[in-house]
């Protein structure tokens, strides 16, 4: 059974857009020996027709394909109504931060540098199919507040000075996740626990651009989230 299927119910569809055919061989491999249902793509024009054709429940995109890019497909899934909340892992041999930050500010929802390990990856796909069908976050009525941010798990919903939050669902998990232990340092570890619900041992610095994005976002606020050097984060205490 697919990390993150429930039982009873139909194997994921995951569409792989790839223009290196032995690269998407292999990917299209480890996650069919997972039990997932494979669809491939060599292009961004062939993505968009694929996605047209049948609904995937994740898409695993490459950015560098030739013509069409994967920044223009992702651009293009989050204009589009249908698929703007299908949830979109990049694979990237762009290791340069600016390159990365793009496909997150588009929407992506995690990424994987190339070289990447088949487990890992294995891993991420099931972790995002698990945050996008439960919340990783308990609700309860609860609202979180630490200076002028505030965060409401029921709603789903975060403000800061009362304005609403335009986050994404891994940056609300995240802001969740810091809020909640406020005055503890988090490893990065411990927040692809929490928020990404990721729990191998895995070198990523994925939380590290979510962490700027949602700074970013914060504003003036965005001061609140410490970096602890070596160690991780903190959200500070108030």
């Amino acid at each position: 059974m697919p990390t993150g299927q429930a039982q009873g119910s139909a194997a994921p569809r995951v569409l792989v857009v790839e223009d290196e055919r032995d690269i998407a061989a292999l990917v299209a491999y480890h996650l069919t020996r997972e039990g997932y249902r494979v669809r491939t793509a060599s292009g961004g024009e062939e993505a968009l027709e694929a996605l047209a054709a049948e609904r995937p429940d994740i898409v695993l995109l490459d950015l560098m394909l030739p013509g069409f890019s994967g920044y223009d497909v992702l651009a293009e899934m989050r204009r589009r109504e249908e698929w703007k909340e299908i949830p979109v892992l990049v694979l990237t041999a762009r290791r340069e931060e600016a390159d990365r930050i793009k496909g997150l500010e588009l929407g992506a929802d995690d990424y994987v540098t190339k070289p990447f390990s088949p487990r890992e990856l294995v891993l991420r796909v099931g972790a995002v199919l698990r945050r996008v069908q439960a919340p990783a976050v308990s609700a309860g009525g609860r609202v979180l507040r630490g200076g002028p941010i505030a965060v409401d798990l029921a709603a789903l919903r975060a403000t800061v000075d009362g304005a609403e939050l335009d986050l994404t669902p891994t940056e609300f998990r995240l802001l969740s996740s810091l809020l909640e232990r406020r005055g503890r340092v988090q490893s990065r570890q411990q927040l692809l626990e929490h928020a990404w619900d990721i729990h191998a041992h895995i070198e990523t610095r994925t939380v590290d651009m979510h962490v700027q994005r949602l700074r970013a976002k914060l504003g003036l606020a965005g001061d609140y989230i410490e970096t602890v050097r070596g160690f991780g984060y903190r959200f500070r205490p108030t």
